[in-house]
C-alpha cells in the first residue's frame, strides 16, 4: 500500500514550474476583466475614443 506520509517527504517541485510561476506573478497581464472595464468605460465616453 502507498504511504502518502512518505511519499510527499519524496516530493519536490519541478525547477520549471517554479520559474514559470515567477514570470507568471511578475508580468503585468490584460485580463477578461481589465478588458470589459476598458470596454464600458468606452461605451460610457464615446467622445473619448480616439479615431
Amino acid at each position: 500500500m502507498i504511504n502518502f506520509e512518505e511519499e510527499l517527504k519524496k516530493f519536490h517541485p519541478s525547477l520549471e514550474i517554479a520559474d514559470s510561476e515567477e514570470a507568471i506573478y511578475n508580468e503585468d497581464l490584460t485580463d477578461m476583466a481589465d478588458i470589459f472595464v476598458k470596454l464600458v468605460k468606452d461605451f460610457d465616453n464615446p467622445e473619448s475614443q480616439q479615431q
